[in-house]
């Protein structure tokens, strides 16, 4: 068993709404999901869209072999009808495009006689859900959970009407699976927290910024001070401060803010502070493509810095990984008082899967901080020693 769906539209239209209920429907419902999300650097407007896959089995990427698009404008339909299956369909409201194979709904309708065109989008949910045979009653549910209570109401009242629009074509089982629904960036703040950090700062860039909108959620739950600072040069110099002052500390970037780390990053190597750093890729130089992806800096970032100084990075290759890597780099760079890189990617960043919950007895917390000084022998924080460690 293995689905995929795209839904698209133009930025303001509610896509990443549907995607988000629809994927934890999906999960709730028992099934693995991979979901990405290709977006413009645009507040409105522009063409965006949703892959969500779902399946029995775990999943480690999307699909371009689409059994529904769930079309919201006219260019969805032109842009994404070839990757549809043979046994495929189209739904798309009644006055977008006049293909005699698509299913035309009354979304707008609908959603104009609950008195909000936004619900269009959620009357489709309901007519999507309802094809698949998935039951309404956990539909209620998610909305109960991740809307607001202001507009709980008329979007259950959206969702019923779009269930009783179409036929059911296949009656998918409901099955029981413990999982977590995460994207890359999350699991690498869930495995910061696990890690003990204390401090972490950034300048919103994306696609690196949901790692600071994460740990910022966390941050009275966990005692985590969370700075927005005014540029990445500061970022990198206000980590080092606070990990030397004794806390686990973190930021974090994409390569154009990366590169404004530099100089900080060989005083980390310098002063021999422990400090992580994350990159969140995105193609292209200077400011590049901030919603794109693409895996280019690793030369960058292993001869970054003035001088010649040891450092680590790691390339996470997964959400389950970027949570373990991400607790791991902390350990390292205390044990060896350096600097530790990671390495992440728009698609990783944002790509919403399904796993395993982690295991946070797995996760150890080694500071390598002594509490035993010889008084009778003057502490030297440099002092040479056969390892190179002090």
């Amino acid at each position: 068993m293995d689905y995929c769906i795209l839904v698209g539209g133009k930025a303001g239209q509610g896509i990443d709404t549907f995607a988000s209920l629809f994927s934890k429907i999906l999960q709730r419902s028992g099934f693995n999901i991979y979901a990405y999300s290709d977006y413009m650097s645009r507040i409105r407007g522009g063409h965006n869209f949703f892959y969500i896959r779902f399946s029995d089995k775990e999943l480690y990427s999307y699909s371009s072999n689409i059994n529904i698009i769930f079309a919201l404008d006219e260019e969805t339909v032109v842009n994404h009808k070839n990757k549809l299956k043979e046994d495929g369909i189209i739904i798309a409201d009644i006055d977008i495009a006049r293909d005699s194979d698509i299913i035309h709904l009354p979304l707008s309708r609908i959603a104009g006689s609950l008195k909000n065109a936004k619900l269009a989008n959620t009357v489709g949910l309901g007519a999507i859900l309802k094809y698949f045979g998935l039951p309404v009653d956990i539909a209620i549910e998610v909305i109960k959970e991740k809307l607001s209570n202001k507009i709980v109401e008329i979007n259950i009242k959206a969702v019923k009407k779009g269930y009783d629009l179409l036929d059911t074509k296949y009656n998918l089982e409901i099955k029981k699976n413990e999982t977590i629904l995460i994207n890359g960036n999350q699991a690498v703040g869930a495995g910061a927290i696990a890690a003990g950090v204390k401090f972490y700062c950034g300048y919103p860039m994306t696609p690196s910024t949901g790692i600071l909108n994460y740990i910022a959620h966390h941050s009275n739950e966990y005692n985590i001070v969370v700075d927005q600072v005014e540029d990445e040069v500061a970022a990198l110099n206000m980590a080092l401060g606070a990990s030397y002052a004794g806390v686990r500390a973190m930021t974090g970037s994409s390569g154009g803010g990366f590169a404004l780390m530099v100089e900080a990053l060989s005083l980390a190597g310098m002063i021999e502070v422990p400090v992580v750093v994350i990159n969140v890729q995105r193609p292209g130089p200077a400011t590049g493509f901030p919603t794109r992806t693409e895996q280019a800096d690793l030369l960058f970032m292993i001869h970054a810095g003035h001088g010649e100084f040891p450092r680590m990075i790691l390339a996470l290759r997964d959400a389950k990984d970027a949570f373990y890597q991400t607790a791991r780099a902390f350990n390292i760079a205390e044990k060896y008082q350096i600097p530790v890189m990671l390495m992440s990617d728009q698609y990783l960043a944002d790509s919403v899967v399904t796993k395993k919950p982690f295991d946070f007895i797995k996760i150890k917390i080694e500071r390598y901080i002594t509490d035993k000084i010889d008084t009778d022998e003057e502490y030297k924080r440099y002092k040479l020693t056969q390892d190179a460690i002090s």
